[in-house]
């Protein structure tokens, strides 16, 4: 898997999702067999289903998607979404909204393969355009079609002054954010 390979090449440690099946699964297994660390976080109604066969690196269980999101968020520099369904966009419009709201300032990017993210970045940009989405916060999402091409992107990102970390957080829970009131 050339994604896990060029992380393996450039030292670069992954977090995600937790399964041992399809393209993450590949992507896991490469990047552990080149000796990086690899951190596998899932919810555990999931891990009958996600996980077949032996697991890859350090797997951590946990009790819901939110609480994944928010552990794979806290030990990530970026964010990189594959080619996916559901659970992929989910997750990716989930990051970007979290760096427009100042939770976070790490680079988010689309690994836009044959194309696969085309519609999507038109529909943001049609957003843009219409007023639906500030200018500023377009620059949140990187995307290129090679891996390579898309890590350098990540590795120049700076994020605007208007999506700087803020005093959020994405483990923040309703007693926090009452007291912060």
């Amino acid at each position: 898997m050339l994604v896990g390979f060029l992380q393996v090449s450039r030292n670069i440690d992954l977090v995600y999702g937790g399964g041992s099946i399809g393209l993450m699964g590949l992507v896991s297994q490469a990047v552990h067999d080149g000796g990086r660390h690899v951190i596998g976080v899932i919810p555990k109604t999931l891990m009958p289903r996600e996980l077949t066969g032996v697991t890859v690196g350090e797997v951590k269980a946990v009790a819901d998607m939110h609480q994944r999101k928010a552990e794979m968020a806290k030990h990530s520099d970026a964010f990189i979404a594959l080619p996916g369904g559901y659970g992929t966009l989910e997750e990716l419009l989930e990051v970007i909204t979290w760096a427009q709201l100042g939770i976070h300032d790490k680079p988010v990017g689309l690994l836009n393969v044959d194309g696969y993210y085309n519609s999507l970045l038109s529909f943001i940009d049609k957003a843009v355009e219409e007023g639906f989405i500030n200018p500023s916060a377009r620059n949140i999402i990187a995307s290129a079609p090679t891996a390579k091409e898309l890590v350098m992107k990540l590795e120049e990102y700076v994020p605007s002054h208007e999506m700087v970390a803020s005093k959020l957080s994405w483990e923040m829970n309703q007693l926090d954010y009452l007291s912060e009131l």
